[in-house]
């Protein structure tokens, strides 16, 4: 377009100036969207690295490689399972009878939420044991003739007042107490409908309920319930232990849930049987192989999403984004330097995968030989396990590993034991004969376990030495602070009288008593005898002792923990610890996925870079419109002068036009 009466197109001149200003910012905007993609990439590489990090630590449990499997022939009647320590083989069992909880019930009230009796402060104790002899009448639902012993559980109390002395009330109390008793009320449309029903929560023969009312009359006729005296409750459902027989051998037990009778099985009992069931222990190293072969498969995609991301299109003659990316190729090292490094100190002629058939093919790929596999599995799952697992044995039986820490080497570590844990405990030293417990004379007893006191009262009677034995172990163990802290203490007599001794180990385990009791149960020369902590060394350093659990704190050994169980003194062999393939790479794959790793320091890095080329384009973008007006400027003067040039220049050519032509 011509101003000024001249040629020169001032908007084309400017816009292609304008064109050849915009380029830096376009080539702005390409790397930015080549950093962009990158970023996406770096997000595909964390999520395929997730993938496989999830597979990893599934691979990483070692209860993932227990290859023993129990099965029944009737699983209506009774399933079962097992775990490593349990042997191959098979036994016939037959059950009888399943272990089931107590059911009372109260006499019928015309309401449950009118008060019953005066609402005077009233304790009501709910005492645990077993009824013994005598006959049933189930009819009335009432023992004749028979005996009740209180369980080690220990009796309970609630208190009842004004504020709760309804059905409602006394309900809620029991339930919320905790006591180990449901309380429920049955409407059961009779002219009395509202009936009270109480259960242990506990099954078996041991679990059924002595209740005793320290008050108001009135609770006391509608609670009162002592299977060798009054019985104010109906009893609907006895409580009964499961009976079943085993490869000939009749059992009884408290539960229907049987851990200690084949070694290694738990049985849950379901029903009675019509005809004895077959239970099979045998190996199954199925778990295994699936848990190994979810492991190949993750490492494959995972190597697939690295390999197509860093690919070269030969016809296309174009790369992929992270071609020749180095924090790419080091990830791709890192990990096949793992793979590739055998394991050492795992107790086992297994070190690398390739005995056990997992190879690594030339496209990267990763392929599991099944039959070598399952052939490794058959002959040592453990030998497996050291291979993936984090794993630790101990050559002595009386010694266990427990734990290890972040910075534990592998290896094998030797341990010395110099002083064996003990149990807190306290006994007299002279001989006492009262087997009496008298009411406000001598049944009071202020006991502190390991730190926690509590108050206990023990029931007047004659007993024997073991019966009385029993009492005091039972109201301590179930007085309710103690319970709570999960304290407990076994009780037991000798010539010299009771001796109470703290089911804890350490330095932590302790026993105290005072009260109206003490003095005839443990005399004037009691002896008190504080816990110990273990002591020894691991890996020749000095470990620190916690009850029965030493830690080493220093060295190599660092964070291992092993429980002493008992035994000699001094040199008790070995601890070994290894680390397998996916604890090692679990470790690898954490430093790489965290927030500090590699894979975000180069995303942060790239968006850095991102936020510099942002602020370097709107700096080039803010200077166009000027740029811009100071070449329309420039080339308007341009113009400008041209015009005036040619206004000149026609005016001279007018001029010299009239002059005379020379001859």
């Amino acid at each position: 377009m011509a101003i000024g009466g001249t040629n020169l197109d001032v908007n084309g001149i400017v816009g292609q100036l304008m064109s050849l200003e915009q380029r830096p910012i376009a080539s702005l905007n390409k790397k930015e969207a080549d950093y962009q993609a990158k970023i996406s990439a770096y997000g595909s590489v964390s999520g395929a690295l997730s993938t496989f990090q999830t597979a990893v630590q599934e691979l990483n449990k070692p209860e993932k490689f227990r290859t023993i499997k129990a099965t029944s022939s009737d699983t209506a009647a009774l399933t079962a399972s097992a775990s490593d320590t349990a042997q191959p083989g098979s036994h016939t069992l037959s059950v009888s009878s399943i272990a089931q909880t107590q059911k009372l019930a109260t006499a019928g009230q015309e309401s449950d939420t009118t008060s019953i009796g005066t609402g005077d402060p009233t304790t009501i104790t709910f005492d645990f044991g077993a009824i013994d002899g005598g006959s049933f009448d189930k009819e009335s639902g009432k023992y004749k003739d028979a005996t009740f012993y209180s369980s080690a559980k220990g009796a309970k109390t609630i208190t009842i007042d004004s504020g709760n002395n309804s059905l409602q009330g006394i309900r809620d109390a029991i339930n919320n107490a905790k006591i180990g008793i449901k309380a429920t009320i049955v409407n059961d449309g009779t002219d009395m409908p509202y009936v009270l029903t109480l259960s242990p929560e506990a099954v078996g023969e041991e679990n059924s309920l002595k209740i005793k009312v320290d008050g108001d009359e009135e609770l006391a006729k509608l609670l009162n319930q002592d299977p060798a005296g009054t019985q104010n409750l109906r009893e609907n459902a006895p409580a009964k232990n499961a009976k079943f027989n085993i490869d000939g051998v009749t059992i009884s037990k408290d539960s229907n849930t049987v851990n200690d009778i084949i070694d290694g099985v738990s049985l849950k009992l379901l029903n009675v049987t019509d005809k004895p069931a077959t239970i099979t222990v045998a190996n199954d190293g199925s778990t295994i192989t699936t848990g190994v072969q979810g492991f190949v498969k993750a490492y494959n995609d995972l190597n697939k999403t690295l390999q197509d991301l860093t690919a070269y299109d030969q016809g296309a003659k174009k790369g992929s984004v992270l071609l020749g990316d180095s924090t790419v190729r080091l990830l791709q090292s890192k990990i096949r330097s793992i793979l590739n490094t055998p394991i050492h100190n795992t107790g086992s002629s297994l070190t690398t995968l390739s005995q056990i058939g997992i190879t690594i093919q030339r496209d990267g790929s990763m392929d599991v030989d099944t039959g070598k596999l399952n052939d490794a599995i058959n002959k040592n799952p453990a030998d497996v396990a050291s291979l993936f697992t984090t794993i630790g044995r101990s050559t002595d039986p009386m010694i266990t590993y427990s734990n290890a820490g972040i910075h534990t080497d592998a290896g094998n570590y030797p341990v010395n034991i110099t002083k064996l844990a003990t149990q807190g405990s306290l006994g007299g030293c002279e001989e006492i004969e009262t087997r009496v417990i008298e009411e406000d004379e001598n049944d009071k007893l202020n006991i502190t376990v390991d730190g926690v006191s509590a108050s206990v009262k023990l029931d007047p009677g004659t007993y024997s030495f073991d019966e009385l034995a029993n009492e005091i172990q039972s109201k301590i163990n179930g007085a309710q602070k103690i319970a709570d802290a999960g304290k407990s203490v076994k009780v037991k007599h000798d010539e010299y009288g009771m001796i109470v001794t703290s089911n804890s180990y350490g330095s932590k385990s302790s026993i105290d008593a005072s009260g109206n009791a003490a003095l005839n149960l443990f005399g004037q020369k009691v002896v008190r005898k504080k816990g110990t902590d273990v002591e020894g060394t691991i890996n020749g350093l000095p470990a620190t002792g916690n009850g029965q659990t030493l830690t080493a704190k220093e060295g190599n050994a660092s964070g291992i923990k092993v429980n002493v169980k008992g035994g000699a003194l001094g040199e008790r062999g070995r601890v070994t610890y290894s680390q397998g393939y996916a604890n090692l790479l679990n470790d690898m794959l954490t430093a790489v996925l965290a927030r500090d790793g590699q894979l975000e320091s180069r995303k942060n890095g790239i968006n850095a870079t991102i936020k510099d080329i942002d602020k370097r384009r709107d700096y080039l973008e803010q200077r166009l419109p000027q740029t811009e007006a100071h070449y329309r400027k420039q080339y308007s003067s341009l113009d400008t002068m041209l015009s005036n040039m040619n206004k000149t220049s026609t005016y001279l050519q007018q001029q010299l036009s009239q002059l005379p032509r020379m001859r």
